[in-house]
């Protein structure tokens, strides 16, 4: 009798869902200003669903994001008509230099000082609101306070009719970009000016400072060959509670941002997201491409979070392979596996322009084993999984147990075997999948490794009546159990966390002993199949109650 009300109120549940994840996509598309916290607090419900989904609806961002132009405000486009030359303030603005989604560069001469600067003014429009406007203000102030030969300065920062702007040095040269553009860069010369700028970018960092935009356009080549760092318009101050981003919000220029930066994963940007930046545009200057290359923002913001770059000297067969190597470390995806620092970075290519050992040379070894055994960012979705492994290893201990039991009995009718071994565990196959459907969205690694699992499953229910046509003994085929599991756990490690490969490696040691030992065959699968499941079920359960628990003491009192 409760079955429809159940259903009832799981269906209820993912409508919510779908309408609070439309709803807040509507808003970033609007350009409002959307808090993951508050959504979360909102709908204290779902808010691990929400969280799981945050990374999907920043997409959305990126993909309205370029299509600027469409909700231009009349002060805005009174700008985009601008007459010059025309005196703002302290200011006459001679030329337009450059113009971006957010703001405008202009040719300027400050009139009380007689000295041509560059200006730059923030446009309203579909991002500008008046958190962006005050951001953009206290992150001038911040890039104010950098000094260092290799950053463009900032002379003063205010308000004019209502508009912000910073003015700085009027760099004559090229971006790094348009000097790429006429063809790569001598190796050396890439190396070097990509050691200046990592330099630079450690000041900052020392400054408490991260620029998190850092791209070929935003270095700027002077006549005499300095490399200069502009454009902190996304500088975030490191350790400052206030942020002056949204919460979530995804800040960068896809091609060239990291991972983390890409999955809007906020807690995890930091210096190292800036030498992930680095590295890219090492690799555009050796290259002329950025590390990936896409059709779409929304394409290029999945490969940045999947997929890993083509190797440089598949691009530029003549490279040197340290050079190489300093620019694999940059953009490696785990955090840990990138220099610790700009100046690490700057400090091995300064090594390579020596013609001395670099320290990408060294630890590869250990970079390598420790890559391949952690977590995957699809390692999240365990979570919904640990309470259910848990079950699924008592299961599995169960039908091992039963299955020694009957055997060391005699028993040996083949059916017997077949109602426990594919009617029994497939009908727990069934339990588990309607389980985890109620406990909210299931997402599409979920699906790949449910496919997986139930591939397996055929496969075992195939050793039955291979045994019965080879015309073999009951149970004779049983150490493939052993080997089938352990295939399902290599996918796994590949897909969700690295450290899956010990449980395939034990598995597979397992369907050893269980050919040298038929008698316990069945025992011995059933306690390390059991542990399989039970020592990851019961890791990130517990890490799904912390989350929940933390999610818990964030939450509001009241309303």
């Amino acid at each position: 009798m409760s079955e429809p009300s159940t259903f009832d109120a799981s269906a209820d549940r993912d409508q919510r869902l779908a309408d609070v994840v439309a709803e807040v996509t509507d808003s970033i598309c609007r350009g409002e200003i959307v808090d993951l916290r508050s959504t979360c607090q909102q709908h204290p419900d779902l808010a691990d669903e929400i969280t799981r989904l945050w990374g999907t609806i920043l997409v959305t961002d990126v993909a309205a994001g370029s299509e600027d132009g469409t909700s231009a405000s009349p002060s805005s486009k009174r700008w985009k008509s601008l007459t010059l030359p025309t005196i703002v303030g302290d200011y006459e603005l001679i030329e337009e230099l450059g113009r971006g989604g957010m703001g405008v560069v202009f040719r300027a001469r400050q009139i009380s000082l007689e000295r041509e600067v560059a200006i730059k003014m923030i446009l309203r429009g579909r991002l500008a609101s008046e958190a962006d406007l005050n951001r953009f203000l206290a992150e001038a102030s911040a890039s104010a306070r950098l000094k260092h030969p290799n950053i463009v300065p900032v002379y003063d920062a205010g308000d004019v009719e209502g508009r912000p702007f910073f003015s700085m040095q009027l760099i004559e040269g090229q971006t790094l970009a348009e000097r790429v553009a006429l063809g790569v860069l001598p190796q050396r010369e890439a190396a070097s000016i990509v050691a200046s700028v990592a330099r630079a970018i450690a000041v900052a960092h020392e400054n408490q400072v991260l620029h998190r935009d850092l791209k070929p356009s935003n270095i700027l080549i002077s006549e005499d060959g300095t490399p200069l760092v502009t454009d902190f318009g996304l500088a975030k101050q490191i350790g400052n509670g206030e942020e002056l981003t949204r919460s979530g919000m995804m800040v960068g220029t896809p091609a060239y941002m990291s991972p983390e930066q890409a999955s809007g994963r906020r807690n995890l940007v930091g210096p190292a997201s800036d030498v992930y930046s680095l590295g890219g545009v090492l690799y555009y200057a050796l290259t002329g491409r950025s590390p990936l290359v896409a059709d779409t923002p929304m394409e290029m913001v999945m490969r940045v979070i999947e997929q890993d770059p083509t190797p440089p000297r598949a691009l530029r067969p003549g490279m040197d392979r340290d050079l190489e190597m300093i620019v694999i470390r940059c953009l490696q995806k785990p955090i840990d596996l990138r220099y610790e620092s700009a100046a690490a970075l700057a400090k091995d290519l300064e090594a390579y322009l020596a013609d001395e050992r670099v320290a990408a040379r060294s630890g590869r070894f250990n970079q390598v084993v420790a890559r391949v055994f952690r977590e995957t960012h699809h390692a999240t979705v365990l979570q919904n999984w640990g309470k259910l492994w848990i079950w699924h290893s008592m299961v599995l201990l169960v039908a091992g147990l039963l299955t020694w039991q009957l055997d060391y009995r005699g028993v040996t009718q083949r059916s017997i075997y077949v109602a426990l071994w594919t009617v029994g565990l497939g009908a727990w196959a069934s339990v588990f999948w309607k389980l985890r459907q109620r406990m909210g969205p299931v997402t599409f690694i979920e699906r790949q490794i449910a496919h997986v699992w139930g591939a397996s499953m055929v496969a075992i229910a195939m050793l039955f009546p291979i045994e019965w046509w080879l015309d073999m003994p009951v149970l004779t085929l049983s150490p493939l159990l052993g080997v089938i599991s352990a295939m399902v756990f290599i996918i796994k490690a590949g897909m969700l966390n690295g450290v899956f490969y010990i449980q395939a490696i034990a598995l597979l040691f397992a369907s050893f002993l269980m050919a040298l030992m038929p008698p316990y065959a069945h025992l011995i699968f059933g306690f390390v199949s059991a542990a399989c499941f039970f020592v990851p079920g019961f890791k990130y359960s517990r890490r799904r109650d912390e989350e929940n628990a933390k999610s818990v003491v964030t939450a509001p009192v009241g309303n």
